[in-house]
């Protein structure tokens, strides 16, 4: 068990729950918090006893994603930064996805950016309350979408569908997210514990090396471009981070302002 720091590990009845546990920050993702999240993967990828996984953010929302403040201060060296950050996201990704147990994700508040939405669609199944909101948001900042999500979010929501949502950065509300496939289903907020931990149980109590195989089957199909996709990902995110755009984008939403970008 892992009971303190920016990632959580809670053992019971064959289910390893994983808790993102910086709410200060709306859970958001620094190299910090994305060490520990790999080292928690992958302690529960070396456990027999586990037979699936909860994936949960602690405080009142998932994630927000990248953690906005912290970028900002980086300054100049921040496309320097962001390339061991876009590294650790994509080993914490990849984690899931090549977990050979089932991940069920709970969903609450917002997932948003690349590491909310790149964990979204690395899960097998998601879950998320009646009022839980879901966004992109990587082009609002100025920087690209990653966390796999070029190559997963369209697979699974469809083409135009995706571009829509990474283009735009609308908000996706839990009733259009379980509509378009963006997760499993929805359900009233009061009883999205009760409806993850039921489904955990459900697959913790399966046949471990047929679900394993099913698992490892489906996510075949969307091997080639998941993983070809991640390099891109992380070159573009480094890049564009260097431009005076991005760290407009970043100051504009710590300011709690509409960011105005001049393509620089």
């Amino acid at each position: 068990m892992v009971g303190e720091g920016p990632v959580l590990l809670i053992y019971g009845e064959g289910i390893a729950h994983i808790q993102l546990n910086r709410p200060e920050t709306g859970n958001g993702f620094d190299v910090d918090l994305m060490r520990q999240f790999q080292e928690v993967v992958m302690q529960v990828h070396g456990d027999a006893r586990v037979r699936s996984v909860i994936l949960s953010g602690n405080g009142k929302i998932f994630t927000g994603g990248g953690n906005v403040k912290d970028f900002a201060s980086k300054g100049a060296e921040l496309p320097h930064y962001l390339r061991m950050a876009t590294a650790y996201l994509q080993i914490c990704v990849s984690g899931l996805v090549n977990l050979e147990v089932p991940v069920v994700t709970r969903v609450h508040g917002f997932a948003a950016g690349g590491a909310g939405l790149g964990l979204v669609c690395a899960s097998d199944i998601v879950i998320c309350g009646a009022s839980a909101r879901f966004m992109a948001g990587a082009t609002r900042v100025g920087m690209a979408p990653d966390g796999g999500a070029t190559a997963t979010l369209s697979k699974i929501v469809g083409f135009r569908r995706a571009m829509d949502l990474v283009l735009t950065n609308r908000i996706v509300d839990a009733e259009e997210a379980e509509r378009i496939g963006l997760v499993t289903r929805a359900v009233p907020d009061d009883q999205l514990d009760e409806a993850v931990l039921t489904v955990a149980r459900q697959l913790a109590a399966g046949a471990p090396r047929a679900q394993s195989s099913a698992k490892r089957m489906m996510w075949n199909g969307l091997a080639r471009g998941f993983e070809s996709a991640l390099p891109d990902e992380a070159r573009e995110v480094a890049a564009l981070s260097g431009t005076a755009d991005s760290m407009e984008g970043l100051q504009a939403v710590i300011e709690k302002r509409p960011p105005v970008f001049k393509g620089h």
